[in-house]
């Protein structure tokens, strides 16, 4: 069967489309998307070392503390931020954000796994950005910052400016952001063998109403709100920099 892909609807074309905006949201969140957030467990990995983590409600409660002293007062921020300041066009303000946000990242690992993955980004949709009908402008001006060393290049900062660039509203840039997280964490859980899939799933399920609150509570702060208050996470980050068994990056 021979299919005439003249008469197939290009879905991308019109790059102010609800679908398109749509699936820009599925890709940006999506595990597929190949930035190495694989890599990353963010403290997960030595919780289960240590054994501190024994079951999906141990599992659940540890990522809803992420949710609501890390990713939402401190990344949602950033990301908000980062958004409304490409939709005005400041790189001053947009590098701002940036720079505070590696200010209030202690350990080292959450550092780099988050500037490793914001240059992947930058690069993957500099490099796209073409096929996505996307103009240069500020998102350039970002991605040629982050390749000059000029600016960390933190992931939820690059995820606000590619979002905006594409359509996204702040709080949809912000709850793709947080459910890539969530997901992105109990992967990593999943694939250090503690937990099935019918488990991840409802852990997943139970933290959506999280995700939810924690974007819409933070999503219209100012950059100077930016904070982070998660000692023990960040002890397990500290420690798992020097474990002698591990299998993701951080």
């Amino acid at each position: 069967m021979t299919i005439d892909s003249s008469v197939e609807p290009d879905i991308g074309a019109d790059s102010d489309s609800s679908e398109g905006v749509f699936l820009t949201a599925l890709r940006l969140s999506d595990s597929f998307l190949p930035v190495g957030g694989y890599t990353a467990s963010y403290g997960l990995e030595q919780y289960i070392n240590e054994d501190r983590i024994e079951d999906g409600d141990d599992l659940r409660a540890l990522i809803a503390a992420y949710l609501r002293r890390v990713v939402g007062p401190c990344e949602t921020v950033a990301l908000a931020n980062a958004h409304a300041a490409s939709a005005a066009g400041d790189l001053e303000a947009l590098l701002a954000v940036d720079e505070r946000l590696h200010a209030v990242t202690m350990p080292r690992e959450f550092r780099e796994s988050s500037t490793k993955a914001g240059a992947k980004l930058c690069e993957l949709f500099a490099e796209t950005a073409a096929d996505d009908d996307v103009p240069s402008g500020l998102e350039a001006d970002f991605a040629d910052a982050v390749a000059a060393d000029e600016t960390p290049g933190h992931y939820s900062v690059a995820f606000g400016v590619v979002a905006e660039t594409r359509g996204l509203s702040r709080l949809e840039a912000c709850l793709a952001h947080a459910y890539s997280f969530v997901t992105g964490l109990l992967g990593a859980a999943q694939r250090l063998g503690r937990f099935g899939h019918t488990e991840i799933q409802s852990v997943l399920s139970k933290l959506e109403a999280v995700v939810a609150d924690v974007c819409k509570r933070h999503v219209d702060d100012d950059a100077t709100a930016m904070a982070s208050f998660a000692p023990l996470a960040e002890i397990m980050g500290m420690r798992h920099e020097r474990a002698g068994r591990r299998l993701f990056m951080s």
